[in-house]
């Protein structure tokens, strides 16, 4: 059974960090910068890179993202536990996409708990 983080700081500071260690090199042909846009309880902005020159999760907002991510902390952990579907959440206007969209929906296999 998967362990789902339990934080959104547990999300970008164990649970994605760990995803991307599992196939780097995967997570490198996505060649983007994501900015993610906590709202709520655990609000706070976190860059996740993906590119051939750095891949890694840090604090605060890029200006090189190619895809802002808006969406809550309860929100963004009901997705990667899947208790919430990510397209749905789009549709329903819980979770915002600024930038690049075809760049959010390659985000998923990185974002996943495993």
């Amino acid at each position: 059974m998967p362990e789902f983080p339990k934080t959104v700081k547990e999300l970008f500071e164990k649970t994605i960090p760990t995803n991307i260690s599992k196939d780097e090199a995967k997570a490198k042909t996505l060649n983007a910068v994501y900015q993610f846009d906590i709202t709520g309880d655990e609000a706070g902005s976190w860059v996740v890179s993906l590119t051939p020159s750095k891949v890694g999760v840090s604090n605060g907002p890029s200006p090189d993202a190619k895809c802002t991510i808006t969406v809550t902390g309860k929100d963004i952990l009901d997705i990667v536990s899947g208790k919430l579907n990510a397209q749905m959440a789009f549709m329903s206007g819980k979770l915002k996409i600024k930038g690049d969209m075809g760049l959010a929906l390659k985000l998923q296999n990185v974002l996943k708990a495993s």
